[in-house]
């Protein structure tokens, strides 16, 4: 499947919790590629939080196998950008999660059919 169409779009944003959150899922019908072109994390306090990002293929779990951000410490008032390129399958999703309350994540991309 070439990336020929792919429409541009925010695929999630979310307060992080201490547990794990789907913040996206790749739409399965009809069959869709991600691609994921930034993350973002901001942590709104003033200490240290702990951060976990995973992409996480259809079926799978959140670990150290699928980890972009694993227990990475992010210190108070501090923003980490992530820009790479990932590519996701239908059914695929984004996980996150934060040690502590405080921390928003923002992933931007696109999707293609």
């Amino acid at each position: 499947m070439a990336f020929q169409n792919i429409t541009g779009l925010q695929l999630g944003q979310a307060a992080m919790t201490t547990s794990y959150a789907t913040i996206y899922t790749t739409p399965s019908n009809p069959p869709t590629r991600t691609y994921i072109k930034d993350i973002t994390v901001a942590n709104t306090t003033a200490s240290p939080i702990n951060i976990y990002i995973n992409i996480v293929a259809s079926g799978g779990t959140a670990g150290t196998s699928n980890a972009i951000f694993y227990g990475n410490a992010l210190p108070g008032a501090t923003t980490v950008q992530w820009t790479g390129s990932q590519i996701m399958s239908a059914g695929g999703t984004i996980q996150v999660k934060a040690s502590a309350a405080g921390c928003t994540v923002t992933v931007t991309g696109g999707e293609a059919i």
